[in-house]
């Protein structure tokens, strides 16, 4: 295991705060806490604190995604029903660009399309419905379409196709993913593909054609929509992670530039310990890459990471965790 060291860390104020989300984007990087904030951060000053500090106002904050990474520009959404689309290169007074939505449940995950000018919400189960609802930004004021019907319980991941982001993937506690083309108005129409996966905690595309699911108890999985012979089976099944690992929880999975895999974020409170263990496609199909595993000593101690991202070029990673902390890990010396 090759390991990194912490090199620099910013606590939140206040004794119960989380850090949920952590979003690179072109002016540094945005995160999202359970004291209702979205900051952002100088990557090269952490230590000194947020360079903006914005308060929400979701009432609980539930999710937060890029819109345009190159324009900083992050939509964030909670229980209040909205959605709101922030310019992070403005001062918190300023930084709210729009606010769609209302009189609507509780809003629990978001997918942004810069390309289709598009976001959608995935709302909690709500008198026996739970819902994808798409808004159109350049005509904001009434959702562009609404599906009501391909969930049956909280909708807990939404994720768009990295080439036809048309296609959008939604994952739920009731055990479903599926793929819907939103160009489809008809619900039965739209949804080109469904897997079987259990209750979804985290769930996206890797590529154009195949995705990977977690469930809420760490069973690990990939699938392919394009499969000649479509059963909805999975193309690789690794079970428990906890056992396949020797971690006790799943944090994230982000994928990588042009399709060639993703990283997996597991932890494991007992040891302090998070590890970075690479999903790559090899000649025998997809794998974790256990030779080259990176290891953050310490972690964020007893408590869960719950997000992460890196910079390759500068060879440093970022972690958010329910200690209250975002840490920057870079090579020791």
């Amino acid at each position: 295991m090759y390991q990194l060291v912490n090199s620099d860390v910013y606590k939140y104020p206040g004794q119960e705060t989380y850090v949920l989300d952590i979003l690179p984007v072109a002016t540094g990087f945005a995160a999202t806490a359970s004291d209702q904030t979205l900051s952002l951060f100088d990557p090269l000053r952490l230590s000194q604190g947020p360079t903006t500090k914005i308060r929400t106002d979701h009432g609980n904050l539930t999710a937060a995604e890029i819109y345009s990474a190159g324009e900083s520009v992050v939509c964030t959404t909670g229980e209040n029903g909205t959605v709101s689309v922030w310019d992070m290169r403005l001062d918190a007074s300023n930084a709210r660009a729009m606010q769609i939505g209302g009189n609507l449940p509780s809003l629990l995950s978001l997918a942004c399309s810069n390309e289709a000018n598009t976001v959608a919400a995935g709302t909690e189960l709500a008198n026996h419905q739970a819902s994808i609802i798409i808004w159109d930004l350049r005509s904001p004021s009434s959702p562009q379409i609404q599906y009501n019907e391909g969930h049956s319980d909280d909708i807990t991941e939404l994720s768009h196709n990295p080439t036809t982001p048309s296609l959008l993937l939604s994952g739920s506690t009731d055990g479903l993913i599926n793929i819907t083309d939103t160009l489809i108005a008809d619900e039965d129409d739209a949804v080109q593909a469904t897997f079987n996966h259990g209750s979804v905690h985290r769930a996206g595309f890797l590529n154009a054609t195949e995705v990977f699911a977690a469930s809420h108890d760490e069973k690990f999985a990939l699938y392919d929509i394009a499969e000649q012979t479509h059963t909805g089976a999975a193309t690789l099944d690794l079970g428990d992670v906890r056992a396949l690992l020797g971690c006790q929880y799943l944090a994230a999975v982000v994928p990588k530039q042009g399709g060639v895999g993703a990283v997996v974020g597991v932890g494991a409170q007992d040891q302090e310990m998070f590890q970075l263990i690479h999903l790559a496609k090899g000649s025998g199909g997809w794998g974790l890459d256990r030779e080259t595993i990176v290891g953050l000593p310490g972690a964020h101690g007893s408590e869960l990471v719950r997000s992460f991202c890196f910079y390759d070029e500068q060879q440093v990673v970022f972690t958010a965790g329910e200690d209250g902390c975002v840490k920057a890990w870079r090579p020791g010396s």
